[in-house]
């Protein structure tokens, strides 16, 4: 069997922070993201923070008018923030956990102790022809209780995985590694698609590449500051190198397998 194509969604998030420092209009995501597309990127991630501290709403509305790729509608599951997704009618729309204090989306969605208030938006979403993603752990309950929520898609978070390989934590990496590698091969036992993201640089993304049940990665914090030294473009093909670069070892490995399989 081939190996899937492994997706690139570019988020712009930061692009939006800098812009923010100043209160004025430059640097524009949505500039960001057309050239992001133009580079080699196969969709747009957003996330419309309830606080709003980059993205803002007419961001969302300017990103879906103008970006001829997938728009990904990152967004906490509240009422507002439903109403807003029901109105942009983005491509795919992906449930995370949101916290005003933290800095940064630090853990999975708790799907499992969620799952009464979770289940409508899912349903709403999905009638609405927006495609739900729910960003989890690699956890095998919430991994499996997605798919009760019929989800059709995982993101999985791999944060911890991609902190531990930063801070030269071997033994963590390998255990948060491992993790990701049994929770991908379960979801997509069970029928769910197997995206993935939060702190991938070139070295992380390379190696999560080779996972062949993993079909999009979705980043960006890395990516615009490695903009800044390097340009936009360039950052978004040097990613794309790296992915294409694990993705063609996990093609390697499985026509290994199959070979030897037929021996």
């Amino acid at each position: 069997m081939a190996t899937p194509a492994l997706r690139l969604g570019v988020n712009v998030d930061h692009v939006a922070t800098l812009r923010n420092a100043r209160a004025g209009a430059r640097p524009d995501p949505v500039r960001a993201a057309l050239l992001a597309i133009e580079a080699g990127a196969d969709g747009i991630t957003a996330h419309l923070r309830e606080d709003r501290r980059h993205i803002r709403d007419e961001d969302m509305a300017r990103l879906k008018a103008e970006i001829s790729k997938p728009l990904n509608f990152e967004m906490a599951a509240t009422s507002d923030m439903l109403r807003i997704a029901l109105a942009t009618k983005p491509h795919a729309a992906c449930l995370v956990p949101e916290r005003r204090e933290e800095l940064t989306t630090e853990g999975g969605l708790d799907v499992v102790g969620q799952h009464d208030a979770l289940a409508p938006f899912i349903a709403r979403l999905g009638e609405a022809g927006v495609r739900v993603s729910l960003f989890i752990a690699a956890d095998p309950r919430q991994i499996e209780m997605a798919a009760k929520l019929r989800a059709p898609v995982i993101e999985i978070h791999t944060g911890a995985w991609c902190d531990a390989v930063v801070d030269g934590h071997a033994a963590k990496a390998e255990s948060e590694w491992r993790r990701i590698v049994e929770g991908a091969r379960l979801a997509r036992s069970i029928g769910l698609e197997v995206h993935a993201g939060h702190g991938l640089d070139y070295a992380t993304a390379e190696k999560i590449a080779s996972l062949s049940e993993i079909v999009e990665l979705n980043i960006g914090y890395f990516m615009i500051g490695e903009a800044l030294f390097t340009g936009l473009a360039e950052t978004v093909r040097a990613m794309r190198a790296a992915m294409d670069r694990g993705r063609k070892s996990a093609g390697s490995a499985s026509s290994g397998k199959t070979q030897a399989g037929r021996a």
